[in-house]
């Protein structure tokens, strides 16, 4: 990709340990360039726990702001001068903007799931989700499904049911529930489920981890939607067999899209129309994925 730099060019990028995979750089230089912005965005490595170190590295050498990956999204939190209503109910921060010495922490990962969700037509009001995981994917998700999303449950199933417990406790209108991952749990929630998110890395590239029973999907109503956070491969064996099975189906590409331009416009300022953007990361994600 070219990059054009100036004295003036502010730096942005993304931290994580391992962080070489990512695609922030691609994603964020396609839009930068394209909205005419004078911003750089690189890939940083920092290692688990230095993440106190890296703030005051990045306050001196002028970054504007920058996403984080694992290992640092639990812990930037208690480090930020100002956290957003999604960071502190998620307990994690993925953007953080510069302004001034003081660091601003914002969580554009419910955001932009629910962004994603719209855009391709699968309405969440009034509906009934399953959220499969209680990771980091899931913090996002489940409270947001039933926050402004407007389900009407979401049940939260993980192999540790304690984890999915201390998720749904955030919720405190009781709309978020815990379950087990068991076939037979799965299968007798899937049978009132709208809409079926996974949040866990099971048909991952390169975790070698797949779902043991797929069978719940057969529990599924006709007009239920299947859902993967993974956007690599392009479409898992959770999806295959959905699609096969005649449900709608959606990975986790237009969630990491849009929740990157969320993430931009908290750096910078702009408001950005994601529908323009949208085609122009697809296409620069496609001849790379």
């Amino acid at each position: 990709m070219e990059v054009h730099l100036q004295n003036t060019t502010q730096k942005l990028c993304v931290i994580g340990d391992p962080v070489g995979h990512s695609k922030s750089p691609l994603i964020q230089n396609t839009m930068i360039k394209a909205l005419g912005l004078d911003y750089v965005y690189l890939c940083q490595p920092v290692p688990r726990g230095k993440t106190a170190e890296w703030l005051r590295c990045a306050a001196f050498c002028g970054y504007a702001g920058f996403n984080a990956t694992m290992p640092h999204k639990e812990a930037l939190v208690p480090l930020m001068d100002h956290l957003d209503e999604d960071a502190a109910m998620y307990g994690t921060v993925n953007t953080v903007a510069v302004r001034a010495g003081s660091y601003y922490g914002y969580n554009t990962d419910g955001r932009g799931f629910l962004a994603s969700l719209h855009q391709a037509g699968v309405e969440t009001e009034g509906k009934k989700v399953l959220v499969l995981g209680a990771g980091g994917a899931a913090k996002a998700v489940a409270p947001k499904l039933v926050q402004a999303g407007k389900a009407r449950s979401v049940f939260v199933a993980n192999r540790t049911v304690e984890k999915a417990a201390a998720l749904c406790a955030k919720d405190g209108a009781g709309r978020l529930t815990p379950a087990g991952f068991d076939r037979d749990t799965l299968c007798r929630l899937a049978e009132e489920a709208d809409l079926v998110v996974n949040c866990t890395n099971l048909g991952m590239d390169g975790t070698g981890s797949q779902f043991e029973d797929l069978s719940f999907l057969e529990a599924l109503p006709p007009e239920a939607a299947v859902c993967d956070v993974i956007y690599s491969p392009d479409e898992t064996c959770l999806l295959q067999t959905a699609r096969r099975a005649g449900h709608r189906t959606l990975n986790g590409l237009g969630m990491l899209i849009w929740q990157a331009i969320f993430a931009l416009e908290h750096f910078t300022g702009e408001k950005i129309d994601g529908d323009a953007m949208l085609p122009l990361v697809r296409q620069a994600l496609r001849e790379t994925l």
